[in-house]
C-alpha cells in the first residue's frame, strides 16, 4: 500500500470574490480564476508541492446527477454549501489512479468510477496551457460533510509556477488538516486506507496520521479547544468534519503581521498564529513555523 501525501484541500465558499479579498489580505499570492465545466469556479494558493483550492458554485444547471457508481464533484460542493461554508474535501497525491482505486477497495473503502478532466490554465506571463487531472474518490458514510480523493496531475510543468508560490506572509507549505470527530477511533481504518499508512500515532485527543506531505489530525472537540482555542463552532457539529488547515511558514511573526494588518481576528498560542473559521468563510487556519 503506497503512502500518500497531502496534495490540496478544497475550501468551498459562497462568495469567491470576498474570499479572494480575505486571502489577499492575509498575504497569499493567488492564481487567476478558473472555471470548471460542471459549474464551479476557483482560485488557488500554491505552496511547495501542495495548494489551497478556494471554490464557489457559479452555475448549478451544469451539474448533472451522477451515475450510480460515480461521484459528482459539483453536486457534492453545491450540497455542502447549502449547509454552510468551509473545508469540503481533503485531497492526497496520486501516481497511479487505478492502483489507488484498487487499494481503496482492498482496504474496504467506498469507491467510485474513475474521473478525469482537463482545463486551460492561465500562466503568469498571460499565456494559456492545458492542465489535466485524474481523480479517485472515496467517502465515509458517517461523514456527509467531508469527501476525499487522490489527484494525479498529468501536466505538472503547466500547473506549478514559482511566481505563484511567493507569499508575503512567508507561507511555504501545507502542514496538514484537522478533522474533528466525536469518536476519532471510529475513523482510523478509513484514514489508514485513504493515506496508505497503518502506523498511526495515538494521542490523548485522538490520533495523527503522517503522510508524505503533512499530517491528518483526527481529534475530539475537547482536544481542538485545548490545543487551539475556539477556532470552530464545534457544538454545532452533527458529524465528523474537516475544520482547519495547517500552514507551514518560514516566519510565524511575519504571518502574524500580515493578519494583524488585515484587520482579521487572530490569536497566538504555543508559537502558532491562529485564525478562527468565522474569519475565513468557515475554515480555520493555523500557521506554524517550519523547523
Amino acid at each position: 500500500m503506497r503512502k500518500r501525501g497531502v496534495d490540496h484541500i478544497v475550501h468551498a465558499v459562497k462568495d469567491l470574490e470576498a474570499a479572494r479579498g480575505v486571502y489577499t489580505r492575509l498575504g497569499f499570492t493567488l492564481t487567476p480564476y478558473a472555471t470548471h465545466p460542471w459549474g464551479t469556479r476557483n482560485f488557488l494558493a500554491q505552496l511547495d508541492g501542495a495548494f489551497l483550492e478556494v471554490l464557489e458554485v457559479v452555475d448549478p444547471s451544469l451539474m448533472e446527477t451522477a451515475a450510480v457508481d460515480a461521484f459528482s464533484f459539483g453536486v457534492y460542493n453545491r450540497d455542502f454549501l447549502a449547509r454552510g461554508e468551509g473545508m469540503s474535501m481533503l485531497v492526497l497525491d496520486s501516481e497511479a489512479p487505478d492502483a489507488d482505486r484498487a487499494s481503496f477497495q482492498e482496504t474496504g473503502l467506498i469507491t467510485y468510477a474513475p474521473f478525469s478532466f482537463e482545463r486551460i490554465a492561465r500562466q503568469p506571463d498571460g499565456s494559456e496551457k492545458k492542465v489535466a487531472f485524474d481523480l479517485t474518490f472515496t467517502t465515509h458514510p458517517d461523514m456527509p460533510d467531508a469527501a476525499f480523493f487522490t489527484c494525479r496531475n498529468r501536466y505538472p510543468e503547466n500547473f506549478w509556477k514559482e511566481s505563484y508560490q511567493q507569499h508575503s506572509n512567508s507561507a511555504v507549505g501545507l502542514g496538514g488538516v484537522i478533522l474533528a470527530a466525536e469518536r476519532p477511533a471510529d475513523l482510523h481504518e478509513f484514514i489508514e486506507g485513504f493515506a496508505g499508512n497503518r502506523e498511526l500515532k495515538v494521542t490523548s485527543f485522538g490520533f495523527e496520521c503522517e503522510t508524505t506531505r503533512g499530517t491528518i489530525h483526527v481529534m475530539t472537540r475537547e482536544g481542538v479547544r485545548a490545543l487551539y482555542g475556539d477556532i470552530y463552532p464545534l457544538d454545532a457539529l452533527s458529524s465528523p468534519r474537516l475544520i482547519a488547515t495547517l500552514i507551514n511558514v518560514e516566519d510565524v511573526q511575519a504571518f502574524a503581521a500580515s493578519v494583524d494588518s488585515s484587520g482579521i481576528t487572530s490569536w497566538h498560542k504555543d508559537g502558532r498564529a491562529i485564525i478562527p473559521a468565522s474569519e475565513i468563510q468557515g475554515m480555520a487556519m493555523i500557521a506554524q513555523e517550519v523547523k
